[in-house]
């Protein structure tokens, strides 16, 4: 593994057993989880191939996976991926960090169709390795697939650092919002959501 995360520096012990306990007593009050996933399910064809890049405890690519998408998921912390394989026992999920992303050793010799990076995973990544992950989450999306990315903004990872880090990794930026469900992007918005396409 790489440098340490934010995720891991900056939370306190037992914080990712309280966030997966979290979204699980909201999935069982009835909370609608899956924003992100019905975004990126807009955008790419039935039964695609969707790399869920820092999944968490698994609702976004669960939620990908239950609208009949093929969903891998990657996160660096054991005990989220842990909780996604408990409560999502029919998807794939694999800890890894995505600064050293290589799923062909994990059986998926193929390019995805897509990619996410929902719930600031941008934020939570170890200092100065984000235009690594970037890259390296790019080179396992085919050509013409999207990237789509959300994160909250005035948090010290600024977008004039993310687009040039996005560019550096050959990624095109096709559109911003402000919100998950699409609200127009404004300057002073507190959240991005980009979708980034990697060219034909």
């Amino acid at each position: 593994m790489g440098r340490q995360t934010r995720w891991v520096t900056e939370t306190a012990s037992g914080h990712a057993q309280r966030m997966a306990d979290r979204f699980r007593q909201m999935a069982a009050a009835g909370h609608d989880l899956a924003g992100e996933a019905r975004t990126l399910d807009a955008m790419i064809a039935p039964g695609a191939t969707v790399l869920d890049a820092g999944c968490g405890s698994g609702r976004v690519g669960a939620a990908l996976a239950e609208r009949g998408h093929t969903v891998l998921g990657v996160d660096a912390d054991p005990t989220l991926i842990e909780a996604a394989r408990q409560d999502f026992p029919d998807v794939e999920w694999v800890v890894g960090d995505l600064t050293e992303l290589d799923l062909r050793s994990h059986g998926q010799p193929r390019l995805f169709d897509a990619a996410i990076l929902a719930g600031n995973v941008m934020l939570y990544l170890a200092p100065d390795t984000e235009a690594e992950v970037l890259r390296q989450v790019a080179a396992h999306v085919r050509p013409d697939g999207p990237v789509v990315v959300g994160f909250g903004t005035g948090r010290g990872y600024g977008l004039a650092d993310f687009d040039a880090h996005a560019a550096g990794a050959g990624l095109v930026l096709e559109h911003r919002f402000a919100t998950w469900d699409l609200r127009p992007w404004r300057e002073d918005a507190d959240f991005a959501v980009t979708v980034l396409r990697r060219p034909a």
